[in-house]
């Protein structure tokens, strides 16, 4: 998490310093609960300084407003998501026969599980608010679900392109493979699925790829 007071407390590393971090992440991880229990539009910063023992115009050191804060939060997942896409892209961009464009989404797979099980909160909270709209506190969530679908939809055109898939609309195709994603993950989240995530991962690109018609 990147966000801090504006005016930096002592030096880098010094005591004031560490306390400053360890502040931010107490009202980030304080409004991350709060945020999964009762949604982001209805938390108020009342509710997110009670609960991370601070007073409210202290929040305001640290944090414009909630919309900076659910920036804050989500920066980490939004920041490893599109690397990893961007990396997808690339593999793909070189790829030539079917075993490279299977490596190149087994690539991201591999990258987005670590993302997945590391931040499980956020996760959560991503696909509790993502399909609502992006007005206000949520911006940030919206914007990054947008993008996910975006840098989707681009991956299978490039495969389109190269003749490695064979489909009428990637749109149609891509937005279905981020949808049952998201059913899957979800299904992870709520204990209704008890395999490992990389063979979870694993069925759903050889679902994927065979419903996408691969170019043989």
């Amino acid at each position: 998490m990147k966000r801090a007071p504006k005016e930096r407390p002592g030096p880098p590393g010094g005591k004031r310093d560490v306390n400053r971090k360890q502040r931010t992440q107490a009202i980030a991880h304080a409004a991350l609960g709060l945020f999964l229990e009762k949604g982001v539009e209805a938390v108020t910063i009342d509710d997110i300084a009670r609960e991370a023992d601070v007073a409210k115009g202290s929040f305001y050191r640290y944090f414009e407003d909630k919309t900076e804060l659910v920036d804050a939060i989500f920066e980490p997942v939004s920041t490893l998501v599109r690397a990893a896409m961007q990396r997808c892209e690339d593999a793909l961009n070189a790829a030539n026969d079917r075993e490279s464009l299977v490596q190149a989404y087994q690539g991201l797979a591999r990258d987005l599980i670590p993302v997945a099980v590391g931040y499980l909160d956020v996760v959560r909270l991503y696909l509790q608010e993502n399909r609502a709209p992006g007005h206000g506190a949520r911006a940030p969530i919206r914007a990054l679900a947008l993008d996910i679908e975006k840098n989707a939809v681009k991956l299978t055109e490039i495969a389109v392109q190269k003749e490695l898939l064979r489909v009428p609309d990637p749109r149609i195709s891509a937005l279905a493979v981020v949808g049952a994603i998201e059913q899957l993950a979800l299904g992870f989240l709520h204990g209704r699925l008890d395999a490992p995530p990389p063979q979870v991962a694993s069925t759903l690109i050889d679902l994927v790829l065979e419903g996408l018609r691969i170019r043989r």
